[in-house]
């Protein structure tokens, strides 16, 4: 027999995919991770993390425990919920798009904790997102629907996208009047090959074959970028305050969705942060979808 303590902590270094990133979750350190871990292991009989220079890596047989383990950790969840089905308590993680997530929902964050103190938020706001399927996440707002039997998922908001660049940059170079001027203009965009879905490839709608010539794999670093005076991209127009839309014929729509785990979506925590995420859209459709 194996402690279900352990599998616990096996699961969250599979989530994490490191035994710090694990750690740090859990509040212990990571030798105490690793030793945990290797306790599993060893009362298995099997291997089931082999460490690489990207991180943890699930052999046939971790990938097999973790699905088990995901299931059972639900059963807990669920019998925790009997005594208190409707107390919004408890950690959400919320994996969102870096620009969504830094600019909408961090500033909102403190609120939903004042009106909710038992609920714990960690909010993934990054290039790219994690999966609920697994649970790395409870919830992801992603930039389209995923398609798995174990998600529920439903439209968020739309939200616009346009062309910017800065006063400064436009008083040096001019203004663009046809898409075609914006070969005399420095372009700021993703670096193709970092690319994470197929929603963000946004300059071939503005031209087809539109490059640009300052990249990076991080919106918000983009939007730095123009601000800088560096060039003309595209932008979510809840991220371009400050900044001067250009070429208004060039108007870019986009829907974020939002997924959560069937084994929990409805549990109160979930419902709450759902709700507050809808609501939060409805206040802000003027920077989400401005024209």
């Amino acid at each position: 027999m194996y402690d279900w303590d352990d599998l616990r902590i096996f699961i969250a270094a599979a989530r994490a995919g490191s035994l710090g990133g694990a750690a740090q979750r859990l509040g212990v350190d990571a030798a105490t991770v690793g030793r945990r871990v290797a306790r599993l292991e060893s009362a298995l009989k099997s291997t089931l993390i082999v460490r690489s220079t990207t991180g943890l890596q699930l052999t046939a047989a971790g990938a097999q425990l973790l699905d088990i383990g995901l299931e059972a950790e639900s059963a807990m969840e669920a019998a925790g919920r009997v005594t208190q089905p409707d107390a919004p308590a408890g950690v959400v993680r919320v994996s969102a798009s870096e620009g969504f997530g830094v600019t909408l929902m961090a500033p909102a964050l403190p609120a939903l904790r004042l009106a909710h103190p038992g609920l714990r938020i960690e909010l993934a706001a990054t290039s790219g997102f994690l999966s609920p399927t697994r649970r790395e996440v409870d919830m992801a707002i992603t930039l389209a629907a995923p398609h798995a039997a174990r998600l529920i998922v439903e439209p968020l908001t739309p939200y616009q996208l346009a062309l910017y660049a800065s006063p400064d940059h436009l008083h040096r170079n001019g203004v663009p009047k046809t898409v075609e001027d914006l070969s005399r203009f420095d372009i700021v965009g993703y670096i193709d090959d970092l690319i994470y879905a197929p929603e963000l490839h946004y300059l071939d709608e503005v031209q087809p074959g539109l490059a640009p010539h300052v990249a990076s794999s991080s919106i918000r670093a983009q939007r730095e970028i123009i601000a800088a005076g560096g060039g003309v991209g595209v932008l979510p127009c809840f991220l371009a305050e400050g900044l001067v839309r250009v070429l208004p014929s060039i108007l870019i729509e986009r829907r974020f969705w939002l997924a959560t785990h069937r084994d929990v979506h409805d549990t109160a925590r979930l419902r709450t942060v759902r709700s507050w995420l809808k609501t939060l859209c409805q206040e802000q459709q003027s920077s989400l979808r401005p024209y």
